[in-house]
């Protein structure tokens, strides 16, 4: 197996890995958090997120929760439940996902099955180093349809499209948000205290109601 070692988010690339190691690793982790398993035909990426990866995905993440409750849109968080297709041989992690347009597709649900279940609506992709793999293929051919993807300075707004993504100004799953304005959220949470910028953003989407 070849392996490459990225100092900026821990992480490990190994080669020629079967899915049934995968499939052990995954179930030997459990649902700890702080670890990413991104699996792509043999490929298997191993990540231990960093602080400032965490902070950028929890961050997305309480965007769109708090978003979802002011524009009174049901949703269910799963925060970053393994998505895999063994037909496809394809696996991950995702920072954050939601079952937004789908919600009710897989409410209730305790196992969901991508083979015959439909994808989360929404994933957030959280990546400050270029040593990782680019999971958009991936999510591409599991048939995410918004990826919202932060480099650690901005967001970028992704939709699929004929099996590939292609950036786009505003989110599917919250029309009136484009990704100019979520970075500009990202770069406030920095400087404002925490209830303050959750009252901005509140103030923002019942703006967007009128």
């Amino acid at each position: 197996m070849a392996t490459v070692v990225s100092q900026h988010e821990r992480l490990v690339i190994l080669d020629s890995v079967t899915w049934d190691t995968y499939e052990r690793l995954i179930a030997e982790h459990g649902e700890s958090g702080g670890t990413r398993f991104t699996y792509d035909e043999g490929v298997l990426q191993i990540m231990v997120v960093s602080s400032r990866h965490e902070e950028g995905n929890r961050t997305l993440a309480l965007l769109v929760e708090v978003l979802a409750e002011e524009m009174e849109i049901d949703l269910r968080r799963l925060g970053s439940m393994t998505c895999k297709r063994k037909d496809l041989q394809k696996g991950f992690e995702p920072d954050s996902c939601f079952y937004i347009q789908h919600a009710d597709a897989v409410s209730g649900k305790q196992k969901i099955d991508l083979k015959f279940d439909p994808p989360p609506d929404l994933t957030i992709e959280v990546d400050v180093t270029s040593d990782s793999l680019n999971r958009l293929p991936i999510f591409a051919a599991v048939g995410i349809p918004e990826v919202w993807r932060f480099d650690g300075t901005s967001l970028t707004i992704f939709r699929l499209e004929a099996g590939r993504y292609i950036e786009t100004p505003n989110s599917l799953a919250f029309p009136a948000l484009n990704a100019e304005v979520a970075t500009q959220f990202l770069d406030e949470s920095k400087k404002l205290k925490s209830t303050a910028w959750l009252r901005q953003i509140r103030a923002w989407a019942r703006l967007q109601k009128t």
